[in-house]
């Protein structure tokens, strides 16, 4: 699940960076306003984590031209900024979370996932199919009675089908759900990890549609 991280402190942005990526997030790290606002208007993420103090654009301004050109992507505001007026400004603005460091990284994930239910893009306590469902909180799939524990990719991946489920996406969009910017892409990852959480499951877990892509069925 593509996440755009918006945070100028490279010491704070490092450590939450590595946390989503083993929360099984797929993460773009920018550090300025400029970059921030350049991203999610190019790209598509289901979550922005805005840090307020930035450079060239300040995250207020920043949040407040991606409001007015329409822009729907939930932001999480997570910033030293602690009064009362920050807050109130922030969500007046339009974010969806305003979070205070220093935080723990816990609480920044289940704000996420709080967000992410309310907005309806897959973060459910159990996402099922009908005979297959995963389980956000402790990475668990299930297919027909048989369980298994997931990596951090397996788990991306499997995620990005069970919420659209019926619906093929292609080699590219399962990379984009796996893998940020800055990280290398692994020769045949998805094909691998297709394969791995098949040998787990069973192969009927996911289905290839030969030419296009991979699926989940829709619930019977």
């Amino acid at each position: 699940m593509p996440v755009l991280l918006i945070e100028d402190d490279r010491m704070v942005g490092a450590a939450v960076e590595q946390a989503l990526k083993d929360a099984a997030y797929a993460v773009d790290w920018v550090t300025d306003g400029e970059a921030a606002i350049h991203a999610a208007e190019s790209e598509a993420y289901e979550l922005a984590l805005l840090d307020l103090g930035l450079p060239k654009v300040d995250g207020q301004e920043v949040l407040r031209r991606l409001r007015n050109l329409g822009c729907r992507l939930p932001v999480i505001i997570v910033t030293a900024r602690d009064g009362v007026d920050d807050r109130i400004d922030g969500l007046d603005l339009g974010a969806e979370g305003y979070l205070v460091k220093p935080f723990e990284i816990r609480e920044l994930l289940s704000r996420m996932h709080a967000v992410l239910r309310r907005e309806g893009s897959g973060s459910l306590a159990v996402l099922p199919n009908g005979m297959l469902s995963l389980d956000p909180a402790t990475r668990e799939a299930s297919l027909l009675g048989q369980r298994a524990l997931l990596t951090a990719r397996e788990f991306a991946l499997l995620q990005a089908l069970l919420a659209r489920p019926g619906t093929i996406l292609s080699h590219s969009e399962l990379e984009r759900q796996i893998y940020g910017w800055n990280e290398e892409v692994e020769t045949d990852a998805v094909e691998f990890l297709i394969h791995t959480i098949r040998k787990k499951l069973g192969s009927t877990a996911i289905r290839n549609v030969r030419g296009a892509g991979w699926m989940v069925d829709r619930p019977s």
